[in-house]
């Protein structure tokens, strides 16, 4: 690892644990997907931000939330010791348990002392405080709220929810008593299933257990029920059974970035899960299994990959592999945690369910039964195909999927007709209105898929079929090159949506942060002025809580807007990037009603939870995989550390420290070893101000410096220095060059954040653009 300006007792922890790390693990030496390391590869004062648990088998409760009615000693529960007292809940009475984070698990309780042999704790779970109480938050749109859970408790000693009944993201845990017996209809207990002969399953390959409501709850008197602990068995992110074993870092000067990195890596692990215990949408489930479950009831049982780890979009729900969703999780995951096995997993639910068309579903199961498709996701899809070989190398299995990849591939080519745009068959995408047609977004990340198509084609593959078909891929290319101007709005300085109503003029004229940033980071358009044009209109459309997507009014979507931050990064706009991150992820940290640990799936532009695709406030997800940007981006724009080919044979180090930031480092390993950057604003006298870029790459690889100028290096240990006060000059020095004549740059100053308007609700557009479905 690289030493750097950390002081006091932070340094000497460092230079100690540095010491052993160099000795434990050379730089030289990779790591694999298929075993993942047990212990962090890079700890460090940093470590302070991760989120994971210790021990992700016993997490307890961080406090009591609030209590009500029959309680007695409801702390107790909480700082339990070996003959402590025990909490006792009675008839009406409430207790709301708060945990430290978001978290993911099965719910165990060490029952001391029960009335009677038959007696129900009813649960209830919410990630958001604002839906803490005694029903669930939601995961469909068929009722605003889920059911409880009655948990059936006959005796002391251990009970647990059982492993169907996982909840997949909670931060707050309601376990009640109700003071009447409640209606058949509002119970969902977990006594057995009704019998295989009732339930007439089509699909076995599904493996569905099928669950529902217990009546029999019902005639018994509730009585009081005495605890001495709970505790949360987490079953997220079965790769690694440590789960603070990361295998990147970020840190830097603004704690708040720190933060937003970390809570995305953490974010990243609770959307990762067992296959076995997938798919919260029962009644898209029911197409598939048949099920009987009732209207509000939930469960994550069904089967929906097959592996051992699988990544998904949200942790609550969907719990299903999206490949939209995966265009920003992969690339996160694999400078976090390089549970790379998980994506594979996901890429092979996806490829396997291939129409015979060569159309991809529009995400795993159960969807892939009924034809369900969409243009930009089945894009993605090939996105995460070059991610997942571009860092794990795994040509063997790129091989066995590449007629399958080309035959996807062709089929979208396909689409581009003589406007060169790509025509929309689906109107499926992120949720959003407005999806079809010659439409920008779509045509941008096809231009940019064929980029990566020809490169895995040419460099890794060296397949001779695809490499005569390069010319006339080239020929498409440069008519979509030529096409994308159809859709410039000259007098705006931004891309309309298509051609049609939603086109520059037109009667629903849409200029959109997804297809306006997707033209930046495919590299459609060479012009770099338009492209700072672009990138400047973005950031002056944000407002006090982050940037609108205006393709879907009253929308503020992280997914949008990670491919936002990296389109900023594309026009050389690294300020704006950084800018967006701490205006849009800090208010998602920071504020009310969010978790204050994970990424939300989205919310409102007033700065209201709510997700304006869901009528239903309680079904946002508060752990979303596709809003989980800026992990990726500090590490491969802000520090600049990327990868050219698989594994990082060859790579380019372009770091940008920004207007933000007095210094920054970060770094993460693949099977071929470590990348580390490490830059810094420092002083030395005489010679006045410099940056001081440290890197690392491994030493079996080699690469290109661009840091004030473009230099080729080989792998190893490199310091560069720009001196800033002698007309940018940049020169290599030795790795230790005056380390004790380098002192913090004080006079640095941070700018102050720019002050932005509250965004305003269109209540009438918000009516009309809610989703059915489940």
């Amino acid at each position: 690892m690289i030493l750097s300006d950390f002081s006091d007792c932070a340094l000497l922890a460092y230079n100690a644990v540095a010491h052993l790390l160099a000795i434990n693990l050379p730089s030289s030496l990779g790591i694999s997907h298929l075993s993942l390391p047990h212990q962090a590869l890079f700890p460090g004062p940093w470590d302070e931000y991760i989120k994971a648990p210790v021990n992700k088998s016993y997490i307890r409760p961080a406090r009591i939330w609030h209590v009500e009615g029959s309680v007695a000693v409801p702390e107790a529960v909480l700082d339990w010791t070996e003959g402590n007292s025990s909490t006792t809940i009675g008839p009406g009475g409430l207790v709301i348990l708060e945990f430290s984070e978001n978290i993911a698990g099965r719910a165990c309780f060490d029952i001391s002392s029960v009335d009677g042999s038959r007696n129900h704790l009813a649960l209830a779970y919410s990630e958001s405080p604002n839906f803490a109480g005694n029903l669930s938050d939601a995961t469909t749109d068929r009722q605003e709220r889920d059911l409880p859970l009655y948990l059936p408790i006959h005796r002391s000693g251990i009970t647990c929810v059982r492993p169907e009944f996982v909840r997949g993201a909670f931060k707050y845990l309601t376990i009640f008593i109700p003071k009447h017996p409640p209606r058949s209809r509002d119970i969902w207990s977990e006594e057995e299933p009704p019998s295989a002969s009732d339930v007439h399953d089509t699909h076995p390959k599904a493996r569905q257990k099928h669950l529902g409501v217990h009546n029999e709850a019902t005639h018994h008197k509730a009585r009081r029920i005495s605890m001495s602990s709970l505790y949360i068995n987490c079953t997220a992110f079965p790769s690694n059974p440590n789960p603070r074993a990361y295998t990147g870092y970020f840190s830097s000067s603004s704690s708040l970035l720190n933060r937003i990195w970390y809570s995305g890596a953490y974010t990243l692990q609770l959307t990762t899960i067992d296959p076995a215990e997938g798919s919260a949408l029962i009644d898209y489930n029911r197409r598939v299994d048949h099920n009987r479950s009732p209207q509000g009831s939930w469960y994550s049982n069904f089967t929906i990959a097959n592996g051992t780890a699988v990544t998904t979009d949200g942790a609550k729900r969907d719990r299903m592999a999206y490949p939209g969703d995966m265009a920003i999780a992969v690339p996160g995951i694999a400078v976090s945690t390089y549970d790379m096995t998980a994506v594979r997993t996901a890429l092979d639910s996806l490829f396997i369910r291939q129409y015979a068309d060569g159309a991809l579903p529009y995400a795993g199961p159960p969807m892939g039964y009924g034809g369900e498709f969409s243009d930009t996701y089945h894009l993605h899809t090939l996105l995460g195909v070059w991610n997942y070989v571009l860092f794990t190398n795994d040509i063997t299995w790129l091989q066995s999927h590449w007629s399958a990849y080309l035959k996807a591939f062709e089929y979208s080519l396909g689409k581009v007709d003589l406007t060169g745009l790509l025509h929309v068959t689906s109107n499926n995408d992120w949720l959003r209105p407005g999806m079809t047609g010659h439409n920008l977004e779509a045509t941008s990340i096809m231009y940019y898929v064929m980029q990566y198509t020809r490169k895995m084609a040419d460099e890794i593959i060296k397949d001779p079929y695809a490499r005569d078909q390069f010319a006339r891929w080239k020929s498409v290319g440069d008519r979509m090159e030529r096409g994308i101007n159809i859709l410039w709005c000259e007098d705006l300085g931004l891309y309309c949506d298509n051609v049609g109503r939603r086109g520059c003029g037109g009667s629903h004229e849409t200029l959109p942060q997804d297809g306006n940033s997707w033209v930046l980071i495919s590299g459609i358009i060479s012009n770099k002025t338009r492209r700072v044009e672009v990138s400047n209109n973005l950031r002056k459309r944000w407002t006090k809580y982050g940037a609108p997507a205006t393709e879907f009014p009253n929308v503020i979507s992280p997914f949008a807007s990670s491919f936002e931050l990296l389109a900023h990064c594309a026009a050389g706009n690294h300020d704006a990037a950084v800018e967006l991150a701490e205006l849009m992820w800090g208010y998602m940290l920071d504020g009310r009603g969010f978790t204050n640990s994970t990424c939300v799936e989205g919310y409102r532009i007033d700065g209201d939870i709510q997700y304006p695709a869901y009528r239903s406030r309680a079904r946002n997800s508060h752990a979303h995989g596709w809003s989980t940007g800026p992990t990726m981006l500090l590490l491969t724009e802000i520090l600049g550390i990327r990868l050219e080919t698989p594994l990082g044979r060859t790579w380019t180090v372009e770091p940008h420290l920004t207007k933000w930031l007095k210094n920054a480092r970060g770094g993460f390993a693949t099977g071929l070893g470590r990348f580390e950057v490490v830059l810094r604003r420092m002083r030395v006298p005489v010679l006045g101000r410099l940056e001081v870029l440290d890197m690392e790459t491994p030493r079996r690889s080699e690469g290109t410096v661009v840091f004030g100028g473009t230099m080729k290096v080989a792998g190893g240990k490199h310091r560069f220095l720009r001196y800033l006060d002698d007309g940018m000059r940049v020169e290599e020095v030795g790795i230790a060059w005056m380390e004790k004549e380098l002192v913090e740059d004080e006079e640095w100053q941070r700018p102050e954040m720019e002050e932005r308007p509250v965004g305003v609700v269109d209540w009438k557009a918000l009516e009309e653009n809610y989703v059915a479905g489940p």
